[in-house]
């Protein structure tokens, strides 16, 4: 008996490695080579490609495809129909899989519904993604981006609350209680 769940219209390659407790629903495909952690929970209509990496308890809503280069640490939520690139400059008769960028989504990052993540750009941990945006560049460690070009509106807590700091450039996550310092354009947790 698995030691993970696959809904019966789910297809998956030999090759692959599911972890324990994880879920893949209605129309997924699973390729071979890629890893998929423990407690992950995979939707709908999504496609992970081989080589792609999921850490632990990544949640993975419909529409989504992974492709070739994509890496996830544990706790990354990908929201519905975003979707990752994987080549910068795509055509339909040039054959470009060696040229493929790698894109990594630190741990604990979301990632809103219908958000493009243009290849080569890393999302940092705790990062916040909004709904539609597009990330053309780097996103750093408690971001909060928006729009598109997605541009940088502020911070947030590991919770998933906005930060906002004092002047000492201190802020408290009133959900968790957490403390977090901005110094040099970078947040860390106390």
């Amino acid at each position: 008996m698995s030691e993970f769940f696959a809904h019966e219209t789910a297809v998956i390659d030999e090759g692959c490695e599911i972890g324990k407790g994880t879920k893949i629903w209605h129309f997924s495909h699973i390729m071979p080579g890629c890893i998929l952690g423990e407690n992950c929970n995979i939707g709908q209509n999504v496609v992970v490609s081989p080589k792609v990496i999921l850490g632990k308890n990544v949640k993975v809503q419909n529409n989504v495809s992974i492709y070739e280069g994509v890496t996830c640490d544990d706790d990354v939520f990908l929201g519905p129909s975003m979707v990752f690139t994987n080549v910068i400059n795509p055509r339909s008769a040039v054959n470009r899989k060696n040229e493929y960028l790698k894109t990594h989504v630190g741990q604990g990052a979301s990632i809103g519904a219908n958000a493009t993540i243009v290849c080569g750009h890393n999302i940092g941990k705790y990062a916040f993604i909004g709904a539609g945006a597009v990330v053309t560049k780097e996103v750093s460690d408690y971001a909060l981006v928006v729009g598109n070009p997605a541009r940088q509106l502020g911070w947030m807590s590991e919770f998933g609350e906005r930060l906002h700091f004092n002047e000492e450039g201190i802020a408290n996550c009133l959900e968790s209680g957490a403390t977090y310092k901005l110094e040099n354009d970078k947040v860390i947790k106390l």
